[in-house]
C-alpha cells in the first residue's frame, strides 16, 4: 500500500459520508456512523436530517456524542420526542431513508453481531448489545454499514445475529416478510462493497487509493467477491479532511473537559 496524506480511518469515514444526501433522513449509530453522518452534514449535505435513538430529530452536534444519551444531541436537535414515538412513528412508519450502523462482527450477507463473541451461553466476549439496531436494520428503507476490516470482524458466519441483514442471502428477507431493502452499502477502511443483486453477497466495487485485492482478502474472513469492474475511491478532499479533523479536535477537547474556542473558562 502506498503512503498518503490521510489515514485509512479518514478515508473510510469520508467515503461513508459521501453516500449521504441532503434528502436523507438518517438514523445514526454511535461511533464511525455518527462521524460520517456529521461530516456529510457539515460539507455536501447540509439539509440532511439526523436522528438518534434517544429521540433527537434534526440533530446538529458540534462534537461527536459519546452515546445516545449525550446532552449534545438534545441541545442541538430541532426537536426531541419520546423513544416509543421515535421507533413507532419515525422508524416503523417508514420515514427513515438510511439506517447507518457499525458492527463488531459482520458476515458476507450483512448480518451484524454486536451481542457476544463465542457461544451465547458462555461467551468469550460480551458486547454492548443491539440497542435499537435490530429495529433499524429491519425498518429503515435501506441500511449502510461502516467498519474497519479484520479477519476477526468480517467472518464467514457471525456468532450471533443481532441485526438481520440478508440472512442466508438471495430473497431471505422477502421470505420472512421483511419488505425493506436491507444492507445496501458497506464502507470499510479498504474498500466499498455493495450486495450482489441476486445472491446479496457483499461485493467489492471500489478500492481506496493504494489498496490491492490481496490487501482486501487478507483482512476478510470469507472468500471475497470482486466486481468485474472495480473503481478507485476518490481520495479525501482538503475540505473533507479539514472538516473531519476539526470535528475530532473539538470532540477531544470537549470530552477532556477543556474549553472550546471562544468559550469562557
Amino acid at each position: 500500500m502506498i503512503e498518503t496524506g490521510y489515514t485509512a480511518d479518514e478515508m473510510m469515514t469520508v467515503a461513508a459520508s459521501r453516500a449521504l444526501t441532503s434528502d436523507d433522513v438518517c438514523f445514526v449509530g454511535i461511533g464511525a456512523p455518527s462521524a460520517a453522518c456529521n461530516i456529510a452534514r457539515l460539507t455536501h449535505a447540509p439539509d440532511i436530517t439526523l436522528i438518534y435513538e434517544s429521540g433527537t430529530i434534526g440533530t446538529a452536534p458540534d462534537v461527536l456524542p459519546l452515546s445516545i444519551g449525550d446532552g449534545e444531541l438534545c441541545d442541538t436537535a430541532l426537536s426531541t420526542v419520546s423513544t416509543p414515538e421515535m421507533f413507532r412513528y419515525w422508524l416503523q412508519g417508514g420515514r427513515i431513508t438510511i439506517g447507518f450502523l457499525g458492527a463488531a462482527q459482520l458476515d458476507r450477507f450483512g448480518n451484524i453481531n454486536t451481542t457476544v463473541i463465542g457461544d451465547y451461553r458462555k461467551p468469550a466476549t460480551r458486547l454492548p448489545g443491539g440497542g435499537g439496531a435490530p429495529e433499524i436494520a429491519s425498518s429503515s428503507r435501506q441500511v449502510y454499514i461502516t467498519m474497519k476490516q479484520s479477519t476477526r470482524g468480517m467472518v464467514e458466519k457471525v456468532d450471533f445475529i443481532t441485526s438481520f441483514g440478508h440472512g442466508e442471502g438471495g430473497d431471505h428477507r422477502q421470505r420472512l416478510g421483511v419488505t425493506t431493502k436491507g444492507p445496501a452499502l458497506l464502507i470499510t477502511d479498504l474498500a466499498i462493497w455493495k450486495p450482489h443483486p441476486d445472491t446479496k453477497e457483499f461485493t467489492v466495487v471500489s478500492m481506496h487509493p493504494g489498496v490491492t485485492q490481496a490487501d482486501v482478502q487478507a483482512s476478510c474472513g470469507w472468500t471475497v467477491r470482486f466486481a468485474d469492474t472495480i473503481t478507485t475511491t476518490p481520495a479525501p478532499t482538503e475540505l473533507e479532511l479539514t472538516t473531519f479533523r476539526d470535528l475530532k479536535a473539538r470532540t477531544k477537547a470537549a470530552h477532556a473537559g477543556t474549553k472550546r474556542t471562544g468559550e469562557a473558562v
